[in-house]
């Protein structure tokens, strides 16, 4: 992801929200039913689902803990949980919550589950360790994060576009986090067993995203990226989507990396 303010990004998950949806049936859902697999709530589990955007996984698990079981899904973004809501129709078990989920008082769940959203965490280490905290002791805990530089392409011709359609100097490359340097299997299951989990185990999802003209702009609607667009007239906007689908082009980028590693374990 670009480095871009903690209110610039909820500002950019506010105005996503819809197109969420939209890029879901693409990357996020098949993400988050990956992530539910390995999870596996059992029927009547409690699972709390954070970072739930528009219910990716939150709705498998819901599925899957059935009307005795409960899901807390929470995120910071008011509109994403709208649209949760609204995606969640017959499923009372899902309950949606508007709230940082780093301050998040609920505990003892059966399961833990987060996909895609640890690294927005204003500290990482600290946020994860809260989520862990949340799970019963023997519950299970699943935290998916990209491998790598996986949907790095897109921000990269975003960048570009933004820089062209709005006559500024291109952002330079972001310093090195964390995540950069746990974004593989091996040092990714290390950071989760550092940080107190049991039985590690870290799944490699490939997966890779045809980026057609109406895919390759939904993953800048539709995800963090939006975030670099929100303070832009609608007029830019277009200069950005005509110029970033331009740059794809002309590196021949057709198709995009977006690999996931699923992190599991156990609350000791």
């Amino acid at each position: 992801m670009t480095d871009l303010r903690q209110d610039d990004l909820r500002r950019g998950f506010d105005a996503a929200a819809a197109d969420f949806t939209a890029l879901g049936s693409y990357l996020w859902d098949p993400i988050g039913a990956a992530m539910v697999a390995i999870a596996a709530p059992a029927e009547g589990a409690r699972v709390l689902d954070a970072c739930c955007g528009t219910g990716a996984s939150a709705l498998p698990a819901a599925r899957r803990v059935g009307p005795h079981g409960a899901v807390d899904a929470v995120d910071v973004s008011g509109p994403l949980i709208d649209e949760l809501r609204r995606r969640s129709t017959g499923l009372p078990q899902l309950r949606g919550h508007r709230a940082d989920v780093t301050t998040w008082t609920g505990a003892d769940y059966d399961v833990v589950q987060c996909a895609l959203g640890i690294f927005f965490f204003p500290d990482m280490t600290a946020g994860t360790e809260h989520l862990i905290s949340r799970a019963r002791p023997g519950g299970r805990v699943a935290l998916t994060i990209w491998r790598g530089d996986a949907m790095a392409a897109a921000g990269h011709h975003l960048g570009r576009a933004v820089a062209e359609a709005t006559n500024t100097p291109a952002l330079g490359q972001r310093p090195p986090s964390l995540i950069d340097r746990i974004n593989q299997a091996d040092s990714y299951a290390a950071w989760l067993a550092e940080r107190g989990l049991t039985d590690v185990d870290v799944t490699v999802e490939e997966r890779h995203l045809t980026m057609s003209p109406e895919v390759a702009w939904l993953v800048i609607l539709g995800s963090g990226y939006r975030a670099a667009l929100v303070k832009l007239s609608p007029d830019v906007v277009e200069g950005v989507r005509e110029r970033y689908l331009a740059s794809l082009r002309a590196d021949g980028v057709t198709e995009l990396d977006a690999t996931t590693l699923i992190g599991s374990g156990h609350r000791p």
